[in-house]
Parts: C-alpha cells; structure tokens; sequence
C-alpha cells in the first residue's frame, strides 16, 4: 500500500475514529496519574487496591482500568491488573526508555492547544499564549521547571531517533559532531557512545547549559561532550566535520530554515555532511504520523511545520551541498543529507 493509499471507513470505524480523543485521554490521564509505576512499584493489584493507591473514586474505575487491558497497556486475570510489556518499558517513571515526560506535555499544553485547532486553521496562528511570537523558546526557557520539563519531553521523542542514526549512517570518516540544536545532547551522547571515535559539541541557548551539564555529567559523557551557547541564527556554529539538525527546522518558517542549512554549511569543513531529520512530508514515503506532527506543530508555534523532503533537498543544495540524499526511518522520520564539497 502506497502513502496515497487508505482503507475504506464504515461507519463504526467513523464513529470510532471520531472517538479517538478518548482512547489518547485515556492513556494520558493514567500516565498523569502514574498508574504504571504505581503497578510496577507495588506489583499486580486489584481495582480496589489502585483506587485506594491513586486516590480514585469508584465511579468510572472499572472502565478506566478494562479500557487500558484493551488498550494493550494492562493485562488483566481473576480481577489483577498488572502492566503489559510496552507500558512496563515505556511508562514506568525511571526506567531508561520512560516516555511519560513527553506524554506529560502533550496532556498539559497540546492536548488543550488541538482544541484551538479550528481557530488555526482559520488564522494561522498558534493557540498556546506566548507561541505567537518568532521566538517560541523565548517563552519557554522564561521558566526554568518549564524549560526542565520540555527538554526532558524531547529526550523522550528523541530516544528512538540515536540508536537509528548511530545505524544508519556511517560515521568512520567523522571525528567531531555538532548538534545545532542539540538541547541537553541526549543524541550527540548516543552517537558518540556507539562511535567512540568521535567528540561532540551541542550548540544551544545558553539557558540550556546546566540541565546540559547534568545530563551529560550523569551520563559520563563530560570528555566526550561539549557545550557552546549562543543564538543559532545570531552566532556562528561551532566547527565540525558533520553537523546535525534534527527536529529543529520543523519549529520555524522556511525563511529561517534557510538560515540554520546556511549556518551548518559554513561551520562544515570541507566534505563534511549536514544531516537533517523531521516527520517530512513525502506523498510516497510519510506515514500518518507526519501529517499530525505537522499539524501540531500549526498549532503550537509561530511559522513551524513540517515539510517536503524536495523543500529539504533543495534548502542544502541552494546552500551549496551536494550528493543531497533522502531515506524514510525506522522512527518515522525522513532523513535529508549533504556533502560540503
């Protein structure tokens, strides 16, 4: 099946998918609630148990929790509740592959914000206070525990994307990275670790060095990666020999796009390689997911969304790349690369 293609609707599956804003309440609600992590620190419990544990009222509680088994995040026996595999890998808070601080978010600030969706359609205008400027960020690092959370909730959707990249792409002839945009260098970590030859430098707002310093201080990654601050459309990059910008350009206007490609082009030595990576748009190669980050994206920023690999294409070879390449992900994500000549 094509990405042009789909499966015909009846009407139960229209109704269903009109419906499916529960099914995300549902799993975000008991994310809030650490459900999860409530089952995996006192094991398998009963309803009476987890409404005693999570303070819940009765009413509801039983739909709440059969809702979940059918979900596939519990499983269910003689009236037990325990976690299903997914759930005890990816919910439980601690675990190394835990992704409740990006669904945190999503039900704090997008969730709310899609109710807006209309509006945005209409206007073009993001829904969330203080997004409706050019700097997005600037409202975001105002607050430190704001900041806190949004970088974790990055380091959760990022996760996936290092090992992939680590596999991808060959990176024998590369000794020092940079990651334009790199935030607490979650993926810079991930490279350099599976390719201990290299040396990384993250560069960000300089608001984001001490959670940086954290994180890489509990990673033991502080001899292997660096941080620069500064404005990354104000300041020149740190030079490299390959450059990242990953789930960066799809938070900015083509305008500015323009600007980050031209920025990583002229730290690069020559031949080296920009990589970039979103959900890009790509009639033959995005899957679903792509198209909603897209619109999510309407409707949480000033100018971002994501966008065509050709736009991409043509962004690097306009700055001056060649051998521009692209190829689809295993997370979802379309990958764009350049030489420097």
């Amino acid at each position: 099946m094509t990405a042009t293609e789909t499966t015909a609707l009846d009407l139960n599956g229209i109704v269903a998918l009109g419906m499916a804003f529960c099914d995300a309440k549902v799993l975000l609600t008991a994310t809030e609630l650490r459900l999860f992590t409530v089952l995996a620190e006192h094991g398998p419990s009963t309803e009476e148990q987890l409404l005693d544990l999570l303070g819940l009222h009765p009413r509801g509680s039983r739909e709440f929790l059969n809702s979940l088994v059918r979900l596939g995040l519990l499983h269910r026996e003689d009236g037990v509740f325990r976690n299903a595999a997914a759930a005890d890998t990816y919910l439980v808070v601690g675990r190394p592959d835990y992704v409740g601080k990006f669904l945190d978010r999503s039900n704090r600030v997008l969730y709310p914000a899609w109710t807006g969706f209309t509006e945005s359609l209409r206007t073009g205008e993001s829904q969330i206070a203080g997004h409706g400027d050019d700097n997005m960020f600037t409202h975001l690092y105002r607050d430190e525990q704001q900041m806190r959370d949004f970088v974790a909730m990055m380091d959760a959707l990022n996760s996936a994307v290092g090992p992939v990249l680590a596999e991808v792409y060959d990176w024998s002839d590369h000794t020092r990275l940079v990651d334009i945009g790199g935030c607490r260098g979650n993926i810079a970590a991930t490279l350099v670790k599976a390719h201990p030859h290299m040396t990384a430098t993250v560069f960000d707002l300089p608001e984001v060095e001490p959670v940086f310093d954290e994180h890489i201080a509990a990673l033991g990654m502080t001899d292997k990666v660096s941080f620069v601050g500064g404005d990354f459309f104000a300041d020149p990059a740190p030079a490299a020999d390959v450059a990242i910008i990953g789930h960066v350009l799809e938070d900015w206007s083509e305008e500015r796009r323009r600007i980050l490609v031209r920025k990583a082009f002229d730290a690069l030595d020559s031949g080296g390689t920009l990589l970039v990576y979103d959900p890009m748009l790509d009639d033959e190669l995005s899957p679903l997911n792509n198209y909603m980050t897209s619109l999510t994206m309407l409707v949480v920023t000033h100018g971002g969304s994501e966008y065509a690999v050709d736009a991409c294409e043509g962004w690097l070879t306009e700055a001056g790349f060649v051998d521009v390449s692209a190829e689809l992900l295993a997370t979802n994500d379309i990958l764009v690369t350049g030489r420097k000549p």
